[in-house]
């Protein structure tokens, strides 16, 4: 895991470039953003049911757009109910990506929001043992447990500050996606602190059941283009493949063979090659879980 000098900035710099050129790429953000569209406004209307305000908790927000869909598809949802927002997001680039969101969007302007530059467990420690905890109707993690030493107590703790019929939505890689298969694959090989916690749906659900919770899944069908990553001297290529083996040099920082054999899992093993694309399965899956 990276200290706690290093979380705050995880996501700057080459890694941030990567992230984007990543999402560029792929359908995955569009893929979550229908998800939303398709299952939250039922909850939101139980939720909201008799309420005059809902709280709504951002963990791990990025730069807002999963966030900027949610609060609007809560609104046309709920027109006469107040909503305020809290959120965590320890890297500045991306709370900065966020705030330049806000200041483009209108109807998001009147949510007063609140700001914890922070990561989620530096927020678990500084209100641990707090008497008046702030609860919420809807909490969102989506792809942040991978950044967590303690996946089950992260859940359980978050999941403690619902309040009565609140929901926590948890998003993260889809059990047996591309991800699953490489990480599992070349667990050793490549290790590193960037995502201590490659855990995947699987694994959540693992944790949800032994904490007795009730939840749903919804599968989250996403791809991404890599046919660049096969070519050496690409350096768009060499972007993604940070982003996906999380080996800033990926060329130089591993041994001929293994990059051959990590290569060769990817294309035939981790995606399906479609129109002469090689399409990597970058699948998610969408937990509700009840308070």
């Amino acid at each position: 895991m990276a200290t706690e000098a290093e979380t705050p900035e995880l996501y700057a710099g080459y890694l941030t470039e990567s992230f984007h050129h990543f999402l560029k790429l792929s359908d995955l953000k569009e893929s979550q953003l229908q998800f939303y569209d398709n299952v939250l406004p039922a909850e939101f209307k139980r939720i909201g049911a008799g309420q005059s305000q809902v709280d709504v908790f951002g963990v791990g927000s990025g730069g807002g757009e999963n966030d900027a869909r949610i609060l609007t598809l809560l609104q046309s949802t709920l027109p006469d109910v107040s909503i305020s927002v809290d959120i965590v997001e320890p890297s500045s680039d991306l709370r900065g990506e966020f705030k330049e969101l806000l200041s483009n969007t209108e109807h998001l302007q009147k949510i007063p929001f609140v700001w914890h530059n922070m990561t989620a467990e530096d927020y678990m420690k500084e209100v641990n043992g707090k008497e008046d905890l702030k609860r919420f109707d809807f909490i969102h993690l989506v792809q942040v447990l991978y950044y967590v030493d303690d996946v089950t107590e992260t859940i359980k703790f978050f999941h403690s500050l619902l309040k009565e019929n609140g929901k926590l939505l948890i998003v993260l890689c889809k059990a047996d996606s591309g991800w699953d298969i490489l990480w599992r694959t070349y667990k050793q090989e490549l290790i590193n602190s960037i995502r201590p916690n490659r855990i995947t749906s699987g694994d959540v659900v693992s944790h949800l059941k032994s904490l007795g919770l009730k939840f749903e899944e919804n599968p989250i069908p996403a791809t991404c283009d890599i046919t660049h990553c096969f070519k050496e001297d690409d350096e768009m290529g060499q972007l993604m493949l940070y982003f996906i083996t999380e080996q800033e040099h990926f060329h130089k920082s591993l041994t001929p063979e293994l990059r051959a054999e990590i290569l060769d899992h990817l294309r035939n093993k981790c995606s399906i090659e479609k129109d002469g694309k090689i399409m990597f399965n970058s699948d998610s899956c969408g937990i509700i879980v009840h308070a």
